[in-house]
């Protein structure tokens, strides 16, 4: 049987959105690849009656509860008096705690306040997490049917401690069946345009299919039981890339990660020592920017102005590919590089700015063995068509080193 947790998160900051939550997310992650089913996230101010009627509520339906927040000296931290309240159990003096808390402050040869005994003061019945990291200790105990895992909400000393403390007693204590979570990661077709692809395929039993759309790609999510055969899983994962055809550039969760677009196309051409010479115009230089660092990028030309001043989209907008083409093959040959991108654009200035209108994009590759090229629109707000130029553009590359437009 699945184990059910939820992550609960202490702060007035939080719930006011002075604070982003970026524990929660994160803790998530580790609890899935667990092997817990993740039910809740739920955030609450500096309330004490709000504190323990959560706790409580959680105390009736989870297993395990990892919370953050509410562990330092001050009036505000309130998540120990809160558990205590809930569980109708005192708070007792841990003279540990205590001491690690002085010796915190002796380290770096500052006075402790006398707020900071608080800290020291944990529900009779928790077991003390230690925090080597900082001075507000977490605790652990059973309350009801719920593991409850309290933990600070400083980010740096929460990851630690779960990490180093929490994670191996969550292995001890539960009986977990991990899933296996694969995900296709694609460019250039929507999450709708994915479904439709895969409208007749079946999903064998238990296997559960989402979607997750970001600025740079769209995942395909595919949550395996923890016993489902390794060979039907491959099988079924690769039907799914075949269906949704070459715009899939990456599949993790089966083996070795492949990462982003930049990182597959950066991977193949230091591995085999190849060289990049770019030419952007819609783009505007970011990806010049996403690929700082690599050294196979060796010339970079950025020109502002081309599909602007020229007024390219909107008469001769069609003779750009062929230039596009010409000038790939002139800059691999100046710069004697094994590849050469070069990026146009068709669309006036009003184009370019206006979310409501697309401008074309023509991109061209001259490679070892010729020139390949794609023509595709971009739409959006200003920073998305540039984003969406400098992908397309990528891409463009990322196909040919797969073998996909060949």
């Amino acid at each position: 049987m699945k184990q059910i947790a939820e992550i609960f998160s202490q702060g007035e900051e939080i719930v006011c959105g002075q604070t982003v939550d970026s524990n929660a997310a994160w803790l998530s992650q580790q609890l899935v690849d667990l092997g817990f089913t993740l039910k809740r996230h739920t955030a609450v101010g500096d309330d004490v009656d709000d504190l323990v009627a959560l706790f409580t509520e959680i105390a009736e339906r989870s297993d395990c509860c990892i919370c953050t927040g509410g562990l330092g000296p001050t009036i505000d931290d309130l998540t120990a008096e809160a558990v205590s309240i809930a569980s109708d159990q005192p708070l007792r003096f841990d003279d540990q705690a205590f001491a690690d808390i002085q010796q915190y402050y002796a380290r770096r040869n500052r006075v402790m306040p006398p707020a900071n005994r608080k800290q020291a003061m944990l529900p009779q019945s928790a077991i003390r997490i230690d925090n080597t990291y900082g001075t507000a200790p977490g605790f652990a105990l059973q309350f009801k049917r719920c593991w409850f895992v309290c933990l600070p909400g400083v980010p740096s000393e929460m990851k630690n401690m779960f990490t180093s403390l929490v994670r191996p007693q969550l292995l001890q204590g539960f009986e977990l069946q991990p899933a296996c979570l694969v995900s296709l990661r694609s460019l250039g077709i929507g999450e709708s345009a994915i479904q439709q692809c895969l409208a007749d395929f079946d999903l064998p039993a238990g296997v559960q299919l989402g979607f997750r759309a970001a600025p740079d790609e769209v995942q395909t999510k595919l949550l395996f039981p923890s016993n489902f055969p390794e060979q039907e899983k491959r099988g079924c994962v690769a039907a799914v890339a075949d269906s949704i055809g070459d715009y899939v550039f990456a599949i993790d969760g089966l083996d070795v990660a492949q990462g982003d677009l930049l990182d597959v196309v950066s991977k193949v051409m230091s591995r085999k020592s190849y060289s990049l010479a770019l030419l952007e115009t819609a783009s505007q230089g970011q990806l010049a920017a996403k690929c700082l660092g690599c050294d196979w990028l060796r010339r970079v030309e950025i020109n502002l102005d081309w599909g602007r001043n020229t007024g390219a989209g909107e008469a001769g907008g069609g003779d750009l590919l062929p230039i596009a083409k010409i000038w790939a093959e002139q800059l691999k040959a100046r710069e004697q590089t094994d590849f050469a991108l070069v990026q146009l654009f068709a669309g006036s200035a009003e184009d370019y700015q206006d979310k409501d209108r697309a401008i074309v994009l023509y991109n061209a590759l001259a490679t070892p063995s010729g020139v390949v090229s794609t023509q595709l629109s971009a739409y959006g707000a200003l920073n998305t068509k540039q984003n969406q130029a400098a992908l397309f553009a990528l891409d463009l590359l990322r196909r040919y080193l797969q073998n996909k437009c060949l």
